[in-house]
């Protein structure tokens, strides 16, 4: 369908080691999104960050604290507006012709719902590694066209919608958590919840375990990024000693998670411990949560059987976030 896939061209400074990507000329199985993208979700100091949607209100609001945080912002995408500066960087028409110029390894999508589906594609065609999108609220049909797209090909990873986005703490911000609590360490955490996600770090925080990288993969009934892409970047991440993985009674991403959990303990000598949530145990049936990963539809299993199964793979199952740092802090004896 793309003809770019059969580029091997990764528009990447070839001196800066984020995001570490397997290219097509070295892969000994067949190419695919699902495996040959999770290593763009490892963002850190060096990795180059762009905004779609650069000079509105949200953007730039957003891109000033990250660039406070630290984040490698080195510019943005407002089409009509290329050739001008904004916050002292440079401005573009196209994400290609960003692409081109300053090489980013990210973007952040800050664009409304009905336009998010057409930026993300767009950003995909680009080939930028890493697309993380917080909107909430894109059409249902714009998103099938996404994952029609993403799949497609082997170059681009999409982190939302529907999320808080990743961070890698006191390194690279891309999304809108509430950064100040979040401290740099050895707890990688995936979580479909934003707000649960948020008490995880503040418990690995409190607890001086910090966090190596924190993905959202949100809500979405669509989502780029699922907890099983989470787990198998943290069961390969070196600075990752442990993980937290949090999930909601909608949906069966978490009877997936622990398939791959009951995999790695199996065939791994020393793995690293897992704890794990399911939010939703008192929710009242048939009452809609807020959000597709919060919606239990008819005949489907809830969050009790999903925690079930996530202890049953080999994962520590606690009932709320707020112990997660001393357990982890005694699964690890430290």
């Amino acid at each position: 369908m793309f003809s770019r896939v059969a580029r091997h061209s990764r528009h990447l400074n070839s001196s800066v080691h984020v995001p570490c990507r397997t290219f097509a000329t070295e892969s000994k199985h067949r190419l695919s999104y699902e495996l040959d993208t999770i290593s763009n979700l490892l963002i850190g100091s060096q990795t180059r960050v762009i905004y779609q949607g650069f000079t509105g209100k949200a953007a730039t609001s957003n891109a000033k604290d990250s660039i406070e945080y630290g984040t490698k912002v080195v510019g943005g995408v407002s089409p009509g507006k290329g050739g001008q500066e904004h916050l002292g960087l440079p401005v573009f028409s196209s994400v290609r012709e960003a692409m081109e110029k300053v090489k980013p390894h990210a973007t952040s999508v800050f664009v409304p719902a009905m336009l998010a589906g057409n930026a993300i594609i767009e950003a995909i065609e680009a080939e930028v590694p890493l697309i993380v999108s917080v909107a909430e609220h894109i059409p249902v049909h714009d998103m099938l066209r996404v994952q029609e797209v993403l799949r497609t090909q082997y170059k681009s990873r999409l982190v939302g919608p529907n999320c808080p986005g990743i961070i890698a703490p006191e390194q690279c911000r891309l999304g809108i958590m509430p950064y100040k609590q979040y401290k740099k360490g050895i707890v990688g955490i995936v979580s479909k919840s934003g707000t649960l996600s948020y008490e995880a770090v503040g418990s690995t925080t409190s607890a001086g375990l910090g966090q190596s990288i924190v993905v959202g993969m949100g809500g979405d009934m669509l989502p780029g990024t699922t907890l099983v892409d989470g787990l198998r970047m943290f069961f390969q991440h070196e600075d990752t000693k442990g993980i937290i993985v949090i999930g909601e009674i909608g949906g069966t991403a978490e009877f997936d998670a622990a398939e791959v959990i009951a995999e790695y303990m199996k065939s791994t000598k020393n793995p690293k411990p897992i704890i794990g949530m399911v939010a939703g145990r008192t929710a009242p049936k048939g009452k809609i949560m807020g959000h597709a990963g919060a919606l239990l539809a008819p005949g489907e299993q809830g969050a009790a059987a999903k925690a079930s199964a996530l202890e049953a793979a080999g994962a520590f199952v606690v009932p709320h976030p707020g112990v997660m740092g001393y357990e982890m802090k005694r699964l690890l004896s430290i």
